[in-house]
């Protein structure tokens, strides 16, 4: 059993919270929350790195807070779960990671679309080769949850999230894009506001060129009712993963296969726990049962590319990504 500490008690933090009751890796021992008040929450993050009984920490904080917050948690020797995206630039993440590493911590990523079942199918034929020579991936997450949060909120600013959608959805696209393309190399990235009030932008398209040679185009929209679709192109067939809802509830998930010289297969898949998945798979390599899954240069990758769209979507111009 891990000990937790859940750190930001806003909509997600909460989620992480009722997850978390009962399950039997982790126990959320204490929650923290500078503007919450109640029983059992505590104003101050260093109380909850102080407390010998808190062995790790899940941080579903403001995007610009991660980076800080990850190397104190490090430097307190607690393991760290962070919500995505682990920080908004190349040097921030770097530090965090350095951080953990010298620490000897686990560090995990809140990108739970890696755990979904199909995703986790589509990731194998590739590995396996089933689909040939990878390239081209074509995906949307879009959603309009945020049309009804206040104007002040921090998911809607341009502190915290640069290019509109691409933190709050956009990201996790790019994080399977990475995992399954490998690293960028150019992005070109566009936003507008199209369809509502949101004055950081509710329409956004990515071109992503990876060193590889393949390519990713992203979509991610905030004024649109749910819509999620992954699909991954090759020479020996294609996959595409539709999303029936969004993954705070889960309802399951369509994976069509179309293979060359064979007849389209679709294998309609149950809904499954992604988001506990993920922080299971966390709670096990602290303990020592499993790696994560994630591979850090994943992660730094996925940042590296993040930051580059943030400057191409000011620029209007393609930008090179600092790997």
């Amino acid at each position: 059993m891990l000990n937790v500490a859940v750190v930001g008690l806003g909509w997600w933090g909460r989620t992480i919270l009722a997850l978390l009751e009962g399950n039997r890796k982790l126990r959320a021992v204490r929650r923290v929350d500078p503007f919450a008040s109640g029983e059992g929450i505590t104003p101050d993050l260093q109380q909850a790195l102080d407390d010998p009984v808190v062995q790790g920490v899940v941080l579903c904080t403001p995007h610009s807070q991660h980076a800080e917050q990850i190397v104190r948690a490090a430097n307190a020797k607690k393991h760290v779960f962070c919500e995505k995206p682990l920080s908004l630039s190349r040097e921030a993440v770097l530090r965090a990671v350095k951080a953990c590493n010298e620490n000897r911590v686990v560090l995990a990523v809140g990108h739970e679309k890696r755990f979904e079942p199909p995703i986790r199918e589509l990731f194998r034929m590739a590995k396996m080769g089933e689909l040939g020579a990878l390239l081209q991936i074509e995906a949307n997450f879009s959603q309009n949850k945020f049309l009804a949060l206040p104007k002040d909120n921090w998911r809607l600013s341009e502190k915290e999230a640069p290019a509109g959608p691409m933190t709050a959805t956009g990201v996790h696209l790019l994080d399977l894009s990475v995992g399954l393309l490998g690293p960028a190399e150019r992005v070109f990235a566009s936003v507008r506001q199209l369809g509502s009030e949101l004055v950081n932008g509710d329409t956004l398209a990515v071109l992503v060129s990876h060193k590889s040679g393949s390519h990713a185009l992203i979509s991610a929209m905030l004024a649109t009712p749910f819509d999620g679709r992954f699909a991954l192109y090759g020479t020996k067939g294609w996959a595409e993963v539709r999303d029936k809802t969004h993954p705070e509830a889960p309802q399951g998930w369509t994976l069509t296969v179309k293979r060359k010289d064979a007849e389209k297969a679709v294998k309609e898949y149950p809904p499954a726990p992604a988001v506990l998945a993920n922080l299971e798979a966390f709670a096990d390599a602290v303990t020592g049962h499993a790696s994560y899954p994630v591979p850090q240069h994943d992660m730094v990758a996925n940042i590296c590319a993040l930051e580059a769209i943030f400057r191409s979507s000011a620029s209007g111009e393609v930008e090179d990504v600092q790997n």
